[in-house]
């Protein structure tokens, strides 16, 4: 087989060398030419139609954001962006994501030669996932187009083509077999009064029990307080608070991994919070960004459940996406902080490096546990840590959310989640994925009720919970 054609683009000399190398570590791919900048960037993908492009973030002249904007709307491929951990380099990683890249990764540190090979074991997985993306995207292209009219004095109109994923909304109250094939007529939406302004209905996410809202509670020293709760929110302050980073010390735990004092709702707070009696876990990966604001804007602002996420991301990237979701959707939404109250109407991003957990707190409420586990199923957050983590709470009406990304991570706790009585499982279709592979494991083991393309996920969910 031919080997995939690959422009590397990136503005230091040494970094292209370094980058062509891992690339040509895999026999499938060969680096087609080199580009300094965003305009040369354009330029030979125009002359040479590559099959994909690995992007620098931050390069004179224009940078990678301009030049993959250009590039999606003249000539889109797979693009992958290659990025520094500063803060401007993450927000604009984010946008990228958002405007069609395929994916990331972190620039390697050319001092490592660890780190060197770690970042390239990554980006050829991710190139190979982006070229099978590519393949499986045109076979269903050619499978569903529409045939021609046969030359006849009467054309034949042929029957307009149904995606094969989308499925039936049926009564919610009905629990159909996952796995049936019965084909039913389609039903008329039903209409949804979803908000569309972004400062709607918001307010502020829960404190944990020592965050009285006294006057007392800014003057003490920063070693006397908790993690502070993040202030990101639009009829808040913009003042952004530190997020628990993955090089902090570990949390404390107890011997069987619960914190010793789960956090409640403290003094004239109380009166606000009621127990919460639904919640709604999403998992996703490759794409989820750009999957995460359809979905989020999408939810109004007055939904009756806290959404808890996890997106495979490195660590710091994901305040930077909260930052960014926020302001598109009518929800709150933030990155999770250790001992936050989890609050309706409100969306919280499972920090990188860090494990997401629900656990039980004061009141009837539900608190955000973070840990340091060993990575699951490859990645630190998991999805399958986060479902396996509302596994018990019977009394609550869980749903269950698996859009876009590589691998499996979430399908094996969806199931048992399923089998245990949670029928509100849902999970993006393969027509609308920028990767298959984690819907479809799910799919594969037969625990998902609604299939659905992208665009339908929210206001279906929507009227699940509500």
């Amino acid at each position: 087989m031919k080997p995939y054609q690959v422009l590397v683009v990136d503005d230091s000399a040494f970094m292209r060398k370094i980058i062509s190398d891992l690339i040509e570590n895999d026999a499938n791919f060969q680096v087609a030419a080199t580009a300094a900048n965003g305009r040369e960037a354009i330029d030979k993908v125009n002359e040479l139609s590559p099959d994909l492009v690995t992007m620098d973030v931050e390069m004179p002249e224009m940078n990678g954001l301009e030049a993959l904007k250009i590039i999606m709307a003249q000539r889109p491929l797979p693009v992958i962006m290659l990025s520094g951990i500063n803060e401007e380099g993450m927000k604009e990683t984010i946008l990228a994501l958002e405007w069609g890249a395929f994916d990331f990764i972190r620039k390697p540190s050319i001092s490592n030669s660890q780190d060197i090979i770690s970042v390239g074991v990554a980006l050829r997985e991710q190139m190979n996932e982006a070229m099978l993306a590519q393949k499986q995207r045109k076979a269903r292209a050619s499978a569903y187009k529409t045939p021609e009219v046969p030359a006849a004095d009467v054309p034949v109109v042929p029957e307009p083509m149904q995606s094969p994923t989308k499925r039936i909304m049926e009564p919610i109250k009905k629990f159909p077999d996952p796995a049936s094939k019965l084909v039913e007529k389609p039903k008329a939406k039903p209409e949804m009064n979803l908000a569309t302004e972004n400062n709607k209905g918001k307010s502020s996410l829960g404190r944990t029990a020592s965050e009285s809202d006294s006057p007392q509670f800014g003057a003490k020293s920063a070693a006397a307080l908790p993690k502070p709760v993040s202030d990101t929110f639009k009829n808040r302050s913009k003042e952004e608070a530190k997020p628990v980073l993955p090089d902090s010390k570990p949390i404390p735990q107890t011997s069987t991994g619960a914190r010793n004092d789960p956090p409640s709702v403290a003094g004239d707070r109380k009166s606000s919070f009621t127990g919460l009696s639904k919640l709604v876990a999403v998992g996703c990966s490759t794409g989820g960004p750009r999957a995460l604001k359809e979905f989020l804007e999408n939810i109004p602002a007055d939904f009756p459940a806290p959404i808890v996420i996890v997106q495979h991301m490195p660590p710091n990237f994901t305040k930077s996406l909260a930052q960014r979701l926020n302001t598109f959707s009518p929800l709150e939404v933030a990155e999770a902080e250790q001992g936050m109250i989890l609050r309706k109407g409100a969306a919280y991003i499972a920090p990188g490096g860090y494990h997401m957990r629900i656990v039980p707190a004061a009141g009837g409420q539900y608190s955000i546990d973070l840990t340091l586990g060993e990575a699951r199923n490859g990645h630190r957050p998991s999805v399958d840590t986060l479902f396996e983590s509302i596994l018990p709470y019977t009394s609550l009406e869980r749903h269950a959310v698996i859009m876009t990304g590589m691998g499996s991570d979430g399908a094996k706790m969806m199931k048992s989640l399923y089998d245990s009585g949670v029928t509100s499982t849902f999970a993006e279709s393969e027509e609308t994925c920028v990767v298959y592979g984690m819907p479809r494991s799910a799919v594969e083991l037969h625990c998902v009720r609604y299939i659905l393309p992208l665009q339908e996920i929210a206001p279906r969910l929507v009227q699940a919970v509500k």
